[in-house]
This record gives C-alpha cells, structure tokens and sequence, in this order.
C-alpha cells in the first residue's frame, strides 16, 4: 500500500485471530467478550419506526429531518443539561465515523496538533493520522507547555476504563481550551450507562457555563439502544462548529438514510427499552466482575460503561491467551495505548447464557 491506507496502523482487531481459533475450539465454544457488539433484540419501538419509515424513495436531509433533530434536542436537553437555546445538533453515521473523521472535517491538517486520552478508542489517534496532524496522548493538559492545540479529545465514561471524569476536572478542560481557541470533542457513548458513578456531559451547565462554545458532543445509539447495526449517532453544541462540519458532510455526502432517522427518532422517545437494557448489563456486570476476581484478577476503574478494566498485573497478551485457552475472548489493553499493556478489556455484550458460560470457565 502506497496511499493513505500506507500511513495507518494495522487494524487491532486482526491481530486477535490466533486468540479467537484458540477460543472457538474450546469444547463450550466460543464466549465472545472482546469487540463489545450488542446482542440482545432491537426493541419493537425502533424496528416499528424503520418499517414505518421505508418507502423512503427521495434523498434523506444530511442535517437531520426535522423530527429527529426536535428528538435529539430534547434528549440533549432532559439527558444532557443542554436546555440553553442555540444548541447545534447533527446526526452522524454512527459515532465512529465521526471521530474518524472530525479533525479533517474541522480543517485540522499538518502542522496542527490533536490531544487524544492517554489510554483511549483508537480511532481517535486513526482519525488525527487521517488528517495529517500530529496526536498527542495526554490526560494532563498542563504537560502540553506552550504547544498550540487545535482539538482535545476526552471521554467519560471511558473506553476501554470505565473511568468517569467529575464535572470539576471536565469544566478544567473546557476553561482551559477556550483560554486557547481550541475544540473540545467529547465522547460520551456511555453516558447512560453510570453504574458507581454519574457520568456529567460536556453541555451540563456545570461544565460548559452559560454558553456552548468551542465545545461539542458525541453520542451513539449502538450501546444504548442495541443499534450499532443500523449506525445511527449524533452530534451536538457550539451552532457554529456544528455548521461547519455539516457543510462539509453536504458535500462529501454523509448522510444518514431516512428510515434509520426515524427509527433514531423512536429510539431517542422512549426510555423504556434502555431501563430494560440496563439491566440486562447490570446484572451481566455483577456475574462477570465477581467471576473475574475470584479468578485473581484485579478490576480498576469500571464506573460505568459496558466493559471490566481488568488485569493480573502481567502482559496484557499472556492473559488474553490464558482466557482462550478456556475459551474466553477478550480485548488487550495494547490497543488502546502503550499505558495500557497490563490490562484487558472484558465486554458485558454477550448472552446471558454466553455469560454464564464464562462464569463456569472462570470459576
């Protein structure tokens, strides 16, 4: 490869192939707890919207129909604290495509400079490396010294952690960012899923202040509402920016098809199925965290998300092997960056009977 393709690292999840023949040949067969992809049905609600939606012959609107952004904006508000007017909002083609792409989309290039977590989503750094800039990993922007930064990526609840930033340490950022012109960007897929901690958005009042500027946030239907086979995500903040990225999107045609709008719409006016999915989690949670450390692993972090931060305090591929060996499939820490190469990433997403089964093995 000569091209852009050329300048990206190999995709992580090739390399777990060894790791997942060894599991899927276990006698059980394979307990899958590494990619996080849902598994529990697509509530009636939503797959009662896309039907409904179907006879969809003419171009969708990029910037969202009206429906879908009235429900956005009122879930950012009721969700999100976002009730101050003027808030700029956008559906996406799920989230990852964003975050792969919001630094080009923003006109960041060579020379600029983007600071990602320092233990984080690897397509943050992808996306950066797409536009030609320059990553940063850091979690103290007091490091940086004098550097000019363009866009500084955070996420709470984080992924792969767990771990929840305080509205405190979040408002910081966003102080500190507007002190300099920069964007902060943050990543907040998880937001609804706060087990020992509440998770604060970027918009809450506490953190943005009276104002949305320089600050926007990212949010995904995949986990919440088990549609990351229909890649429906958001966008929402500063007007301004939001203008911005949509025309660019108008342009290189990134558009969300009309019948997932309306199943969006569905999913973002019911609160039911995500209580119901909730506890799905939760209780898949309390098995697999007391499985793991009666196992000898240690959990750190894990506030809220759908994932176990967990770790024997040994290379993160030895465990990963020692886990297919019984079968269990998990994710090394090594993909979300050098400080994490002691730990795994172990997904809730799987079957009450998968998790069960890795309860058994564990135990």
């Amino acid at each position: 490869m000569t091209g852009l393709a050329a300048r990206l690292p190999d995709f992580p999840w090739d390399q777990l192939v060894p790791a997942k023949a060894t599991a899927s040949a276990h006698p059980g067969g394979l307990v899958d707890l590494s990619i996080g992809t849902p598994v529990d049905p697509v509530p009636a609600v939503v797959r009662d919207a896309l039907t409904a939606g179907s006879n969809a012959p003419g171009y969708p609107l990029t910037a969202g129909n009206p429906r879908l952004r009235a429900a956005i904006t009122a879930w950012f508000a009721a969700r999100c604290g976002a009730g101050l007017p003027g808030l700029g909002v956008l559906p996406t083609i799920g989230s990852k495509e964003l975050v792969g792409w919001l630094p080009t989309l923003l006109g960041i290039g060579p020379g600029d400079t983007v600071v990602i977590p320092e233990v984080g989503y690897p397509t943050y750094e992808v996306g950066v490396t797409l536009a030609g800039a320059r990553a940063v990993r850091s979690d103290s922007l007091t490091a940086l010294g004098p550097e000019r930064v363009r866009l500084i990526w955070i996420n709470s609840p984080s992924n792969p952690t767990g771990r929840v930033l305080p509205a405190a340490h979040l408002r910081k950022v966003v102080d500190w960012a507007r002190e300099r012109g920069a964007i902060v960007a943050s990543d907040e897929c998880y937001l609804p899923l706060g087990w020992e901690a509440e998770p604060v958005s970027v918009l809450s009042p506490e953190v943005r202040g009276d104002s949305y500027a320089g600050v926007l946030a990212v949010h995904s239907l995949s986990k919440r509402s088990n549609l990351a086979g229909y890649r429906g995500g958001f966008l929402g903040g500063d007007p301004e920016i939001v203008s911005e990225v949509l025309a660019v999107r108008k342009h290189a045609g990134m558009i969300v098809p009309e019948p997932v709008q309306d199943a969006m719409t569905a999913a973002l006016g019911d609160e039911t199925h995500v209580a119901e999915q909730r506890a799905r989690y939760a209780a898949r949670r309390e098995r697999l965290r007391a499985a793991l450390t009666r196992a000898g692993f240690r959990i750190e972090h894990s506030e809220a998300g759908l994932y176990l931060w967990s770790t024997r305090d040994e290379d993160c591929w030895d465990t990963v092997g020692w886990l297919a060996e019984r079968g269990i499939l998990v994710a090394p820490g090594a993909f979300y960056g050098p400080a994490a190469a002691k730990h795994v990433r172990v997904a809730l997403t799987a079957s009450d009977e998968r998790v069960g089964e890795a309860v058994s093995r564990l135990t």
